[in-house]
């Protein structure tokens, strides 16, 4: 038993080739993602039938939909966070600043200063200096 799009040719089991030509699009202006979901399974043979027009404008709404939906739940989380801050039943997120990176010069070179830091998985709170 064989998918669909393969044929049996000198004795072997040869997948038919599929392909897809873009309008007004040269190979550099090609981006991950801009080919739609539908045609891509269809091209790897991944389904049957080529996707159509009605389809495709379905499923472009689904996904403007889901944004959309996704957007709203983070402006609402963001809300109720600040009338959590407001009424004292959170504190804000702490602002550390990562310094340096493992493979840079000055990495692990003790600098005292006010501000917190992190880098990785450690913590360094920031320390009171007395003014000279």
């Amino acid at each position: 038993m064989h998918r669909s799009g393969e044929r049996w040719r000198k004795g072997r089991l040869v997948r038919s080739r599929r392909m897809v030509v873009a309008a007004n699009v040269t190979e550099y202006e090609y981006v991950e993602g801009s080919i739609p979901t539908e045609w891509d399974s269809w091209i790897r043979g991944r389904r049957k039938e080529p996707p159509s027009v009605e389809e495709l404008l379905k499923n472009q709404s689904y996904r403007d939909n889901i944004k959309i939906k996704a957007r709203e739940v983070e402006e609402k989380d963001l809300i109720l966070q600040a009338k959590e801050y407001e009424d004292g039943l959170v504190t804000t997120p702490a602002k550390t600043l990562a310094k340096g990176h493992a493979a840079s010069t000055d990495f692990g070179k003790q600098e005292i200063s006010e501000d917190p830091s992190s880098t990785a998985n450690t913590f360094q709170p920031g320390s009171w200096l007395p003014k000279k």
